[in-house]
């Protein structure tokens, strides 16, 4: 019995040193494992990339870019005005045609070959590839993606394509087309201004391509693969996201019309520039709106789109190039200005560059000359220059004088040919120099009376005229949708600058400057019942399957004269196209309102003249307004020559009737003689310029074509050279 308990006390012992070794393995084990998974935690953390690389690497990865499909750009009607193709790149992988292309392939009975040798014919028979191109490119061994050829049509591709489905090309190997997408504009010069245009890499330069960029683009996509030890090549894609499209107001038609009259005008008449806005006053939607010099979408850096800004009458081409002077090693032979005692500056050299032909002119320009030259055609002139309106602007102080009670319908003023303003200076002048004697209200409007005007600017007073120019928007951005608008903030009177004879001159549209966009819209409003629109060229946004994804809705600003005033002012425009000085615009059958304009362009006296006229259809009920401005037309008598009246009458004649605008007029021409608009100068001297500014303002962005008529000042984008 002793010895058995003996026995059990000396097990009991043996497991109780055993329990502790184990806890001790156990504890050494568990400390590892805890080392281990740290130092795995810690290589992921740190140097999981590297490794992840290092693997990729090992299996032959490679990545490519899978690029989206740039959304359209529509008119209101559906009609592609930009689209992007698609197009094809040829892309060869040296590496797997150097490792598959010794394997021999039977093509027929006695007929063995390699898969190199198919796969070099096929791209020296469909891509008229050299042997010398082909072997320069197998020379980089280890590369999975070469670029053989870009943008192939698909007409190009599509005979590759099918012999990849013979028996044959099942053995060519390395080969494949990669998509991409080229921008292309069906109608090529068509609204080329408002289009813009797109640089490489989806780019949008100018017009809507610019302003609408992040919408038309998408998100690229990407392949990503790499090649097994058994030379299987796996890839994973993640699919590209499209661009939006952008509905546009614009009216494929109405741009048409408007841009084949500028065209026939120029031809017969010529100016230095022609510019027509078309809207809609009841939502201010952009209908129409062209240049006379244009140039094709689809190849924007085209050089003869440049040439008219420097022909000559002879037929030669010149330029002026102005260079800075080297600065002077003895600062004194600068001269000193006795005013600071300060070395004054060389002047700037002058150089005239002539060539017989505009191409070789641009051969000796600069990249910086041809660049600035292409600027001037892509800009768009009715958005980003500006000049003195003339007596466009009259309806304008006749409609603050209605609002505020100061005038009424069936007024009278007198008109002696002119009006001495400040005593002791010249008078400033009516365009009838001889006076048109009493006149009424509307025969003020009809016969464009400037010495009427300018008794209405008297009552109105510069607190009154300076309230309603700012409702009207003058002096301030209409924040169109398109880039480039020029701020007008600098080149108007402030009230305080509104002095008698800067009232005098305003109250017809001289001494202070306005873009075509900024006018017209202003004219909208006092004749659809007082509403000032916002004033758009994007209508829709919408997607790949034409989901609408904006839309937008006609915004109204603000209020700017009563229903009662806006139909005077109808009223007092139909009289003008009827039987005033707008009579050439009249169109038998429709009945059209409208009021011209002739400002005379600074220096004053030097007889050339901006010839405008804005005007609307039908009057009961306005659809369109339509706004001609020609610059200098090539007229002996420029201020005569009702250029943009007979201009306005012929695209009028064609766009009411594709409107479908009714016919409510059965007047014919009477056979009285048009009363013209002599834009005479208002006074001997400049029309004193004080409590404005001539200079760009703040952004740079306003060009006004009075001091240059070429509109030099420039916001339009800067753009990559070709």
């Amino acid at each position: 019995m002793a010895a058995q308990g003996k026995k059990r006390k000396i097990k009991k012992q043996f497991l109780h040193r055993m329990g502790i070794k184990l806890t001790v393995m156990c504890g050494i084990i568990l400390a590892g494992f805890i080392v281990v998974l740290s130092r795995l935690v810690y290589i992921e953390e740190a140097k999981g990339k590297e490794y992840e690389m290092r693997v990729l690497s090992q299996q032959r990865y490679d990545s490519i870019t899978i690029p989206y499909r740039r959304g359209d750009i529509l008119d209101r009607n559906g009609v592609e005005l930009a689209t992007s193709t698609k197009v094809y790149n040829l892309i060869i992988e040296p590496k797997i045609i150097l490792a598959e292309g010794d394997k021999e392939v039977q093509l027929s009975e006695g007929n063995v070959t390699t898969k190199k040798a198919v796969t070099v014919q096929a791209l020296q028979t469909f891509f008229g590839l050299s042997a010398e191109e082909i072997d320069t490119a197998l020379a980089d061994e280890n590369s999975l993606y070469k670029i053989m050829a870009k943008k192939l049509s698909y007409e190009t591709v599509t005979p590759f394509l099918e012999y990849l489905e013979t028996k044959e090309g099942q053995a060519v190997v390395g080969v494949w087309l990669e998509d991409e997408y080229q921008r292309y504009y069906p109608y090529g010069t068509l609204a080329c201004q408002a289009l813009g245009f797109t640089a490489s890499g989806n780019v949008g330069n100018a017009g809507l391509e610019q302003y609408y960029n992040d919408e038309l683009n998408g998100t690229e996509g990407r392949q990503y693969g790499y090649l097994t030890n058994d030379q299987t090549l796996q890839r994973t894609t993640r699919e590209p996201v499209n661009g939006y499209s952008v509905v546009t107001t614009l009216d494929t038609n109405i741009q048409s019309i408007v841009e084949q009259q500028i065209a026939e005008f120029m031809a017969e008449t010529g100016a230095i520039n022609v510019a027509v806005l078309a809207m809609d006053p009841n939502n201010g939607e952009i209908l129409a709106i062209a240049n006379s010099y244009t140039f094709d979408c689809n190849q924007p850096y085209q050089e003869n789109s440049i040439y008219y800004q420097f022909a000559n009458e002879d037929g030669s081409y010149s330029f002026e190039r102005i260079t800075e002077p080297a600065p002077a090693e003895d600062s004194t032979e600068e001269g000193v200005d006795p005013t600071t005692q300060a070395p004054t500056p060389a002047e700037p050299i002058v150089t005239t560059v002539t060539a017989a032909s505009g191409e070789e002119l641009v051969a000796q320009m600069t990249e910086e000359e041809r660049l600035n030259a292409l600027n001037k055609v892509w800009r768009n002139y009715v958005i980003s220059d500006t000049f003195e309106p003339g007596s466009t602007f009259k309806p304008f102080t006749v409609a603050a004088g209605l609002e505020e009670d100061i005038i009424h319908d069936g007024d009278t003023f007198f008109c002696p040919g002119s009006l001495t303003i400040v005593e002791g200076q010249k008078p400033v002048n009516c365009h009838l120099r001889s006076g048109h004697g009493e006149v009424t209200l509307e025969q003020a409007i009809m016969q464009s009376c400037n010495c009427a005007l300018m008794q209405i600017a008297q009552r109105e007073g510069s607190t009154v005229f300076y309230k309603y120019g700012r409702a009207f928007g003058f002096g301030t951005k209409t924040y169109v949708d398109l880039p480039g608008e020029a701020d007008t903030s600098a080149l108007v009177y402030t009230e305080e600058g509104l002095n008698p004879m800067e009232l005098a001159t305003s109250s017809f549209g001289q001494g202070q400057n306005v873009s075509m966009i900024q006018l017209c819209t202003a004219f909208c409003s006092i004749i659809n019942g007082g509403n000032y629109y916002e004033p758009h060229i994007m209508k829709q946004i919408i997607n790949e399957d034409g989901s609408v994804i904006t839309n937008y809705e006609p915004n109204i600003l603000r209020k700017t004269v009563s229903e009662e005033t806006s139909g005077l002012l109808r009223e007092y425009m139909y009289q003008t196209v009827e039987a005033g000085t707008g009579k050439r615009v009249r169109l038998e059958g429709y009945s059209i309102g409208g009021k011209t304009g002739t400002a005379e362009k600074q220096p004053r006296g030097n007889d050339k003249y901006v010839i405008s006229f804005i005007g609307f259809a039908p009057v009961e009920k306005p659809q369109i307004v339509l706004y001609v401005v020609v610059n200098e037309p090539k007229e002996a008598d420029q201020s005569h020559s009702g250029a943009s009246s007979l201009l306005a009458h012929d695209i009028f004649q064609e766009v009411l009737p594709y409107m479908n605008v009714f016919q409510s007029s059965t007047t014919v021409d009477d056979g009285t003689p048009v009363v013209d608009e002599a834009a005479t100068p208002v006074q001997s001297e400049e029309v004193p310029v004080e409590g404005t500014e001539t200079e760009p303002g703040p952004e740079g962005d306003a060009s006004t074509e009075t001091g240059s008529p070429d509109g030099t000042a420039d916001e339009s984008p800067d753009v990559p050279a070709e």
